[in-house]
């Protein structure tokens, strides 16, 4: 993979006093075959004079012209054509033969193995775009884009505008609004398409023609959201949508959960359902939805002039995604699936060595800035909007943030433009809000002084700040809760009536702080919770515990103590489901006796559970991850066993394989056996996953083999392979990996880049290996700077993770 230069801040500031944009004409030829397309750009801009750079990430340059002279291809440099530029206005046209990409980004080419079809989507954030069309890459050179598409005469092509065929495979898109580069869309292939209307608005919804069925079952939920959330939008803002049709593409291999594209987004489509799912999982599909639908105004409308505001756009949109999905839709419990769904990945991001700023994050190029894409600029963002909307009411809130939009119309703005209007829409003075808050990283640590009868805030190491936390706390004793306020600041603060009794901190997130419980709370957890009914205490309790555990602070038996004693009667599916997800971890540190309680304690929620609900399929779940017995998985898996309500569909089915092969019970025939039996894309990634998992030596080789880029996988084949390898339990056949990965990660760079790199290095990373050994190999490879920065991020952030996990060990040994 050739390297290219990554753009900085003081560039682009150059670039951006240097150029004005006035439009880009695109044409893209996707009629060659499977591995290249044609790309020719026409680029009008006027400049003030002087040398500059276009960015353009080909295959090979056909021609390149600046107002109609010839440019030297061979002067292409790392990505970057070099420009010489006279005060004025100016042509650039470039041609040039450009290759399809099977990592998410670029022009994504995928085949759904079910029927062999194909399809493509741009996805042009962060350095992409290049690798599509030439072009000033940088989010504050906006301007109007026209595509023409070529592309095989039985597929559809959608963009960010309506696209019409004027002859058999020959398509035009209308001029959009001035657009930043990385918002620029195509999505091409055979696709299923819906079509509906709302309020003036022509909506679209398409999928791959394999799951044509169920996005038709799927598209009234969707439609109905979609409604839903342009008419609170609307009415939050009285600002109406500015980006003419509004359709939603769901494409195959995405590395995000969506991405905002105006007039087109683009989103996973394994959120069209193949397979029953949680409530949980479609709540998640929910706020995604109006995520992407808040973005319409924050980012596109207004866009961040660099990205180290990207807090600007993610952040309004994480936070207006839940507000108005549990304000305006039937999921009115959306606060409540958040602290399970988001919250935790937030508080773990900021208590990590890479922890950064939600504003003014030092994103001084954009390598720096797609790592920061994370839990901090959306799940801590978010809360502190929260907090911010709290302190200011909504009149002035939302006040600010219109004043905000209008000011900067389709143009770029900074934290300081938005806090000035929310300034002269409150009347108040918010420096030091946005000083302790957004521009300084870290987060604090509220618990309990139960002999001095006090919370104390305690802020992170080397950032002491002086935060101060206006929260509610849950008291909790066999009668019930009582729910008090209390405002944590440098001082502690008194917590009358609470010597003998259970003390959740924060439950109803009105902060952004760690909370942890002490041991008393813990123990009297096992009885009380079973019992609570506040759906925020319950997702507060829950938090808590889950901080206390990741901060060594709360030993594993603790832990199992009090989900075995409450999951028999827990009542959101997304507990289960946050559970589900953890158990990777916990099986590091805890031994079969504890999974087998979390074992029976999910079977027993789910005896109770009405047949058929969210519950029971939640807890079922749960129950196949923590199952020890290959005789039980494979009465399931026949049907046998099931419990009533339950069938072992295509998500079910691949669920029981990949836990039989965790456990060495079944092998790669009956695994490929079980493929070709259901060839689709979601059993084709669930298959290379179960194939990893199994404990054998050639199985491990394989999965290796994706890391190395010996096998060119797509990003979704690479992450399953990654989650195969690394199994608890299997430490002894894993081993040799911990030098090959130190060895070898850095080499990655050869075949592959950006948001796959670091997402490989991450989940490739050692994590079962639990030595101190395998944490100083970790720390000397992030010490290396000959390695790639978003390499060295993922370590770091893994090595912390393992760092816990280990202190974990020494304090409190390994559960039984």
């Amino acid at each position: 993979m050739t390297p290219h230069l990554s753009l900085r801040h003081d560039e682009a500031r150059r670039r951006a006093a240097l150029l004005q944009v006035s439009s880009y004409d695109v044409a893209l030829d996707l009629d060659r075959g499977e591995r290249e397309f044609g790309s020719r750009t026409t680029i009008r801009f006027t400049s003030a004079g002087g040398p500059t750079f276009v960015e353009l990430q080909p295959r090979a340059i056909v021609s390149a012209a600046l107002d109609g002279r010839l440019l030297d291809p061979d002067t292409l440099d790392r990505g970057r054509l070099p420009l010489q530029t006279t005060p004025g206005e100016h042509e650039l046209v470039v041609e040039a033969t450009m290759g399809y990409r099977n990592d998410g980004e670029g022009l994504h080419r995928a085949v759904d193995p079910g029927d062999g079809k194909h399809y493509v989507y741009a996805m042009t954030f962060m350095d992409a775009a290049p690798s599509v069309f030439a072009c000033f890459d940088q989010p504050d050179l906006k301007a109007p884009f026209t595509l023409h598409v070529r592309a095989p005469r039985d597929w559809t092509v959608i963009g960010n505008t309506p696209a019409t065929q004027v002859e058999p495979g020959q398509w035009e898109l209308a001029t959009s609004q001035p657009l930043s580069t990385y918002f620029v869309t195509l999505v091409a292939g055979p696709f299923h398409v819906i079509a509906d209307e709302h309020d003036g608005i022509a909506l679209g919804l398409s999928a791959r023609a394999s799951i044509a069925r169920e996005l038709d079952r799927e598209a009234a939920e969707m439609l109905t959201v979609t409604k839903q959330s342009f008419d609170e939008l609307h009415r939050l803002f009285g600002i109406r949508y500015q980006f003419g049709d509004y359709h939603q593409a769901f494409v195959p291999e995405f590395n995000a959960g969506a991405m905002e594209n105006p007039g087109c987004v683009t989103f996973r489509d394994t959120m069209i359902f193949t397979s029953r799912v949680t409530r949980s999982e479609r709540v998640g599909r929910a706020t995604t939805i109006a995520h992407e639908m808040a973005h319409q105004w924050f980012g596109n409308l207004t866009t961040p002039v660099w990205w180290d505001d990207l807090w600007l756009n993610e952040s309004f949109a994480e936070y207006l995604g839940v507000r108005v999905i549990a304000d305006a839709t039937e999921y009115d419990d959306a606060w409540a699936d958040q602290a399970y769904a988001r919250r935790q990945w937030g508080l773990i991001a900021d208590r990590s060595p890479s922890t950064h700023p939600v504003a003014g994050n030092g994103a001084e190029d954009t390598t720096t800035a797609l790592q920061n894409f994370d839990g901090i600029s959306y799940a801590k963002g978010s809360a502190v909007l929260k907090q911010l909307a709290t302190r200011l009411g909504d009149e002035a809130f939302l006040g600010g943030t219109v004043d905000h939009f209008e000011r900067h119309f389709f143009g770029n703005a900074t934290m300081a433009d938005l806090v000035a209007s929310w300034e002269r829409a409150s009347g108040a003075e918010l420096t030091d809000f946005t000083h302790e808050w957004l521009m300084t990283a870290g987060v604090d640590l509220l618990s309990l002084d139960r002999a001095g009868g006090v919370v104390r805030r305690t802020p992170p190491a080397g950032r002491p700040g002086s935060r101060s936390h206006a929260v509610r706390v849950a008291v909790g004793r066999d009668e019930g809760w009582a729910i008090s306020d209390l405002v944590v600041g440098d001082a502690p603060a008194p917590l009358p009536n609470a010597a003998d009794a259970v003390v959740v901190l924060d439950p109803y997130q009105d902060s952004w702080a760690v909370t942890h419980l002490d041991p008393a709370s813990v123990a009297g957890l096992v009885t009380l919770l079973p019992t609570t009914l506040d759906p925020m205490v319950r997702a507060g309790s829950w938090t808590s515990l889950l901080n206390t555990f990741h901060d060594a602070e709360l030993a594993p038996s603790a832990l199992v103590d009090v989900a075995a004693a409450a999951v028999p009667t827990e009542t959101s599916d997304a507990a289960l489901v946050l559970l589900r997800d953890k158990i990777n971890g916990l099986a590091s540190l805890a031994g079969p006796v504890s999974l087998n309680r979390l074992h029976l304690a999910a079977r027993a929620r789910g005896a109770t559970a009405a047949p058929r609900s969210e519950l029971q399929l939640a807890a079922f779940q749960l129950a196949v991850r923590t199952c020890a017995n290959p005789d039980l998985l494979r009465g399931w898996l026949t049907g046998a066993e099931l419990p009533t309500g339950l069938e072992v569909d295509l998500d079910l089915r691949w669920l029981i394989l990949a836990r039989l092969a965790d456990l060495g019970a079944t092998d790669r025939v009956e695994l490929d056996r079980d493929l070709d039996a259901e060839h689709t894309a979601e059993s084709h990634v669930a298959h290379i996953r179960a194939v990893c998992s199994l404990p054998d030596p050639t199985a491990k080789a394989w999965a290796w083999q994706h890391f190395t880029g010996e096998l060119d996988a797509p990003n979704y084949d690479l992450e399953a392979a990654a989650l195969g390898l690394w199994r608890p339990g299997q430490e002894e056949l894993t081993e040799p990996y911990v030098e090959r990965y130190v060895a070898e990660v850095a080499r990655t760079v050869a075949v592959r880049s950006g948001w796959v790199l670091a997402e490989a290095a991450g989940n490739f990373f050692p994590r079962t290996s639990l030595s101190e050994r395998t944490l100083d190999r970790a720390h000397e490879l992030a010490a290396d700077e000959s390695v790639d920065p978003g390499i060295r991020r993922a370590v770091v952030d893994q090595a912390d993770a393992l760092a816990r996990r280990l202190r974990t060990l020494q304090t409190f040994g390994r559960a039984g």
